[in-house]
């Protein structure tokens, strides 16, 4: 017999949450049901899938391949509905985006009531998580489309480059860095610098940007968003690098916390978007890239 989409979607549920409860759950079915699918899964194809035991559930490494190629085909069925609306008007009808933390607060809240404007018929669903897991899941079809930031790894997935966003020196009221018009990448050395916790790709590019190994400062890896590290750097912890987008947005609030820019060296993160390969709306997406650059910056200028 040949495994039910149903299947595959359980399957790839478990395999996330490392839970069948949880799994259940975000499939909204009861716990028995997708174990019973699971369990006839795996007798289906005679193999063992999950490794059960009563504190984990541990996929087996055959169970990785087959996560692998599960995702495949539930992103061709994703496809294969799109197809099916691709005959009608330009970005009209439902569109799944994934965007990062560090880029949906700050990007997409001034843009979406001119695209409802422009595009009276779209449907705009948004989900905000980690790049790993924006990527999952556009790979398995629960995402049509992610914004994120490059470089990231974007397996048979097409990319565009949106725009740069330049990466400003947040410090603390009266830092011997604040009395210079413009910082160098070298003067971080040695300073206390402040970045999102693990799992946020921010992090990397900024310390790619600014050309910086974790031995040349002294990393806290401590906040959970950009509004954390700004309270951070607003109580003398340490100096961070927010990007510019999020500085047009207001992310200082009521700081009045000094921005530095780095000079004539570029120092920015490449914001882009990405979706499968085999999705035949590639031009509603590039025609929403096209808005996206048209109205991405908004009109409060970064302080010199």
């Amino acid at each position: 017999m040949t495994p039910s989409i149903k299947q595959l979607k359980y399957l790839c549920a478990v395999a996330e949450h490392k839970h069948f409860s949880k799994a259940a759950e975000a499939c909204h079915v009861t716990q028995s049901t997708l174990s019973a699918a699971i369990q006839e899964l795996e007798s289906q194809l005679g193999v063992v899938i999950f490794e059960r035991s009563k504190k984990n559930v541990l996929i087996t490494p055959l169970g990785e391949r087959l996560l692998h190629q599960a995702r495949i085909i539930l992103g061709d069925v994703e496809d294969f509905v799109s197809l099916a609306k691709s005959h009608d008007e330009a970005l009209a009808g439902e569109i799944r985006l994934g965007v990062i933390p560090t880029i949906g607060p700050f990007l997409l809240p001034h843009l979406l009531a001119d695209l409802r404007k422009r595009y009276t018929k779209l449907k705009l669903f948004l989900k905000e998580d980690l790049s790993a897991q924006l990527v999952q899941r556009l790979q398995q079809g629960d995402l049509d489309l992610i914004i994120l930031a490059f470089p990231y790894a974007t397996p048979d997935m097409e990319t565009l480059t949106l725009f740069r966003d330049e990466f400003l020196l947040c410090l603390p009221q009266g830092h011997a860095l604040e009395k210079s018009k413009n910082v160098r990448q070298q003067q971080l050395r040695g300073e206390k610098l402040l970045l999102l916790e693990e799992g946020h790709c921010l992090r990397d590019h900024a310390l790619e940007a600014c050309k910086l190994e974790s031995a040349d400062t002294d990393l806290v890896y401590q906040g959970t968003s950009l509004h954390t590290l700004v309270q951070m750097v607003a109580n003398g912890l340490g100096v961070t690098l927010l990007p510019a987008m999020a500085v047009e947005a207001d992310v200082l609030g009521e700081t009045h916390l000094p921005l530095k820019h780095f000079g004539n060296e570029n120092v920015s993160r490449e914001i882009g978007m990405a979706w499968r390969k085999s999705d035949p709306r590639r031009e509603d997406y590039r025609l929403l890239a096209e808005f996206i650059r048209e109205h991405a910056h908004g009109p409060k200028a970064i302080p010199e």
